[in-house]
């Protein structure tokens, strides 16, 4: 967006043009978005530079009511077009840069951010597609707030990512590269064994010197298509690890609320799970085809649900089989449980329960279950060559 100052025509200038065009933002017409388009354009670039500083304000305000940079990104895919994110990509960079440092994950979901901002090539068609933009910002309701917000006091920068982490991302890494199913199974294991002597560490640190951590929280993208299914594995996953997560099916993510050492260790193995899991079902898929069977939705559902259904059991069984090693530490593990399930029901009083929406398929199923079961979380497999 250009940033040029002065009077613009249409009778009036920058500012009161703004006012009146954006009039258009609460209505619940089209008609008036046009309309107000035709006045921003006639106005000419003279009311680009207000038109950015409006939109930087209503950013701004939505940090204040919870939002962070790839909730908007998700949001704004989700309802409008490319030229959309485009425009909120520069907003929300042109925002931030004046932070002197930004919160814990923030600088990552700028770096997600499509770069690119091209115009449309008139006048009315960039006013069009940036009042539409602002019109999707104003009518976002507040959320949970999941961390702080730029400009207030930040604790201190972690020097670089723990080393356990990396170990993690490696392995993970290496079970979604690889073409064999038995390695990737060993590797994802390994990784899950490792997320679970982790958390038993950190419940060692808490039992030995007490400290005022308390469970944080982040918000994991939970996409369509099948996004039921991607919910309910993102929940087996955290449940795992001692997380919860709470699914916000209009807005297309998922919170999981933990201790800090846990939440980035879920969205890897997550992440990888739904990569492997999607993988797995394409190679289901071709062999009905060989078999002479079309694609069907039902058959993907019931395949992610069957694999969510029966990794979660796996995931599970690792974390109780590594804490069931150090027995005197259960109650340090129940205690930091007990603290995640008392924060997820402060930041979340209304949950409810929601029922499974999917079509039966019972080949889907079979191949999904014995898609998890390849993926079994046992530490003793060994590795291919």
């Amino acid at each position: 967006m250009g940033h040029e100052d002065g009077a613009g025509g249409a009778g009036g200038s920058g500012t009161g043009i703004i006012d009146k065009a954006f009039e258009a933002l609460y209505a619940s017409d089209d008609v008036s978005l046009d309309t107000a388009a035709s006045l921003l354009a006639a106005a000419g670039r003279a009311a680009d530079a207000e038109l950015s500083r409006r939109g930087e304000e209503f950013v701004r305000t939505l940090w204040g009511r919870g939002w962070q940079p790839a909730d908007l990104a998700r949001t704004v895919r989700r309802e409008l077009a490319d030229e959309h994110v485009r425009l909120l990509a520069a907003l929300v960079r042109t925002e931030t840069a004046g932070y002197e440092r930004l919160p814990h994950r923030w600088q990552a979901q700028l770096d997600e951010l499509d770069p690119g901002a091209v115009r449309p090539t008139d006048r009315f068609s960039y006013a069009t597609a940036v009042l539409e933009l602002y019109r999707v910002l104003v009518r976002l309701p507040r959320l949970d707030a999941v961390g702080p917000v730029p400009g207030e006091a930040l604790p201190p920068a972690a020097a670089g990512e723990p080393r356990m982490l990396t170990r993690i991302r490696a392995l993970l890494a290496k079970a979604e590269a690889t073409g064999y199913p038995e390695e990737a199974e060993a590797l994802t294991a390994k990784a899950q064994e490792l997320m679970a002597r982790h958390s038993l560490d950190e419940a060692t640190l808490a039992a030995g010197a007490p400290s005022p951590e308390t469970p944080g929280a982040i918000r994991i993208g939970v996409e369509p298509p099948y996004e039921q299914a991607k919910a309910i594995l993102l929940d087996a996953v955290a449940t795992a690890n001692h997380c919860r997560a709470v699914w916000n099916e209009a807005y297309g993510f998922s919170t999981v609320v933990g201790f800090e050492a846990d939440l980035d260790p879920v969205e890897l193995l997550y992440t990888s799970l739904l990569v492997q899991g999607t993988a797995a079902m394409t190679r289901a898929e071709a062999e009905q085809r060989a078999g002479g069977r079309k694609r069907t939705k039902s058959f993907r559902q019931s395949f992610l649900l069957a694999y969510a259904n029966r990794l979660g059991a796996r995931l599970s069984a690792t974390s109780r089989r590594v804490a069931a090693e150090t027995p005197t530490l259960l109650p340090a593990l129940a205690s930091r449980d007990l603290a995640v399930t008392n924060r997820t029901d402060e930041l979340f009083p209304e949950t409810r329960s929601t029922r499974v929406r999917a079509a039966w398929d019972e080949d889907g199923w079979t191949h999904g279950a014995t898609a998890a079961e390849k993926a079994t979380l046992h530490p003793n497999r060994p590795h291919l060559p």
